[in-house]
């Protein structure tokens, strides 16, 4: 497939793209290709500056990030804005780490797009859980070690622990879970899944900025993970691995500028 392949970028039309988890090498084709031809970029605060490099050089960057407890624009301002973007025909990059639909409020945007007859593409992009595990050498699924894996997030849109869950499904039906933003209220869920029956001493593994120069990774327990990521002094945006793949690590390790235990 050559560039003249890629479909046009059209005036008027909204791409909602998956910058995925920060290496900018982990593009697709077409969200490199939207970021060459965009005329509006609006971005997320987990868009790695390698990424923004590759926005074609009259682009107008637009910061729309949202990080817990720091001012940020609200959701309704955000999809208004490259709604109002959209309708003065600009090409509109709506930029968003991982993948759009995986935790990244993706569906809200192209509801309120359609709402408002703007045309739009999802272009997906590697999220985190999959792209962020595979850089700290733990495979989500392995024949010998799980058949199921679940993704959970780690606050719900009032910024505390998702209280919808149903822990006791969830640990009894998923060997692995990867929880995406778990950093804040780790120990609590750490706690809540011990309670319904996790080992104290079930491997887990925190990895803060995955993918990047500044990879950081923390192998540990249930019982440990909370005091040990706050001793290395682990930051967002972090995510947590747990169950037995964790110690595949110790085999599969390969991208190491941090690792820690």
């Amino acid at each position: 497939m050559t560039n003249t392949d890629l479909p046009e970028f059209l005036p008027g039309h909204v791409w909602l793209v998956g910058a995925g988890p920060g290496d900018a090498g982990l593009l697709t084709r077409l969200a490199a290709h939207a970021l060459a031809h965009a005329d509006d970029i609006v971005y997320d605060a987990l868009v790695s500056d390698a990424v923004l490099a590759l926005a074609g050089p009259k682009a107008n960057l637009h910061y729309a990030g949202k990080r817990g407890g720091k001012p940020s624009a609200s959701q309704p301002d955000i999809s208004a804005q490259i709604i109002k973007l959209a309708k003065d025909r600009s090409r509109v990059c709506r930029l968003k780490g991982g993948d759009p639909f995986v935790f990244g409020r993706g569906g809200e945007e192209a509801l309120a797009l359609r709402t408002a007859g703007v045309p739009f593409r999802i272009v997906p992009g590697i999220t985190a859980g999959i792209g962020g595990l595979a850089y700290a050498g733990i495979p989500p699924t392995h024949r010998d070690a799980n058949a199921a894996v679940t993704f959970l997030t780690g606050h719900d849109a009032s910024g505390q622990t998702p209280h919808t869950i149903d822990w006791a499904a969830l640990s009894g039906g998923a060997p692995v879970i990867v929880i995406y933003m778990g950093l804040k209220h780790l120990g609590e869920i750490c706690a809540r899944l011990m309670g319904v029956g996790r080992g104290a001493d079930e491997p887990v593994a925190v990895i803060s900025n995955a993918t990047l120069p500044n990879q950081n990774v923390v192998t540990t327990t249930l019982e440990n993970a909370e005091a040990d990521a706050g001793r290395h002094g682990l930051k967002p945006p972090v995510l947590v691995v747990v169950g037995p793949v964790v110690d595949l690590r110790q085999s599969l390790s390969w991208f190491e500028p941090g690792a820690k235990s």
